[in-house]
């Protein structure tokens, strides 16, 4: 038996990211960056308003009243190609481009209109309301790092640096194999005196898509050996984490280790100096891993918050401290 600390050790030192792959922006959220997001444009791509209003020449706005020819409309995605000479405007929107010659936007709250005249009547304030050219980021700057967890922030850093698809790691896929002849699917055990429903896989399925895998399935086992070594097989060939709960201890009945032997189950380590989750193990098939889990469903949870999701942060390339 070995303490939490030295099994945590453990856990981290195989808990190494399982490759890549490249997946679309819209698809990435809750992957792990595997490589920098690095800008394919500028942003913004040219002066633009910040506000709806009037682009003008700041000389122009030297006594007041001021009146000014309105000469062009710019619009956010059809810009205006002209240029604001002295004593005109261009009526300017959201987002759009700043016509040559003009160097700032009054508002257009503080703007009078006539026909083709803009009138402003008081000094509009020191506010420029203009988003420089490149302000926000240049075209080969990175904008996130490789590790990071991809929320609703990345995923829009990501799209705005022009990139339809990002580098991931890949996500461990994870079956969950239950053991016990009293256990029944939710629902039936009431059909059976002796049947307790099987929850725990529900839980740990839950927690392991929470850490960033996949689970790509569960199966509820009877007791019988024979059957639980062609589940195993099945399990090391669909999988690259095996989850098994129960059947750790050492009664007649208690498969969950001996289910791998024929495939030459090495063992990490077979039991951990914790309360609850003392029978926890975890062993490795080849570059498979496998942990054991209680069966009650209290000392799985805790045990599985403890080690599995670690293990599982570790695989999906997330920094397991």
């Amino acid at each position: 038996m070995i303490s939490f600390e030295e099994a945590l050790e453990l856990v981290r030192s195989v808990a190494e990211p399982l490759g890549c792959e490249m997946v679309g922006v819209g698809d990435a959220a809750g992957r792990v960056l595997a490589r920098p997001v690095v800008a394919a444009i500028d942003a913004p791509r040219a002066d633009v308003s910040a506000m709806d209003g009037y682009a003008v020449r700041e000389s122009d706005l030297g006594e007041f009243p001021v009146s000014l020819e309105v000469v062009g409309e710019s619009f956010a995605g059809a810009g205006w190609s002209g240029s604001v000479a002295p004593g005109t405007c261009a009526r300017i929107f959201t987002g759009a481009p700043v016509p040559a010659g003009a160097d700032r936007v009054v508002i257009q709250e503080n703007v009078r209109r006539d026909g083709a005249v803009a009138m402003i009547d008081a000094d509009p304030g020191a506010g420029r309301h203009i988003r420089r050219h490149g302000s926000d980021f240049r075209a080969g700057e990175e904008l996130l790092a490789a590790g990071t967890l991809l929320g609703p922030r990345a995923i829009v850093a990501a799209a705005a640096a022009d990139r339809a698809t990002i580098e991931v790691c890949r996500r461990p896929r994870v079956q969950i194999l239950s053991t016990g002849d009293e256990l029944a699917d939710p629902g039936t055990a009431r059909e059976r005196t002796d049947a307790i429903p099987e929850s725990v896989s529900l839980g740990i399925a839950a927690l392991a898509e929470q850490w960033g895998a996949e689970c790509t399935g569960r199966m509820c086992l009877r007791d019988d050996l024979a059957a639980m070594r062609k589940a195993a097989e099945a399990s090391l060939e669909n999988a690259d984490v095996v989850v098994v709960t129960g059947g750790a201890s050492v009664g007649e009945k208690d498969f969950a280790k001996a289910m791998f032997e024929p495939r030459g189950l090495d063992f990490l380590f077979s039991k951990v100096s914790i309360k609850p989750g003392k029978p926890v193990w975890l062993g490795r098939v080849g570059s498979k891993l496998i942990m054991g889990l209680p069966g009650n469903p209290t000392s799985a949870l805790v045990s599985a918050r403890l080690l599995l999701a670690p293990l599982l942060a570790g695989l999906v390339g997330l920094a397991t401290g």
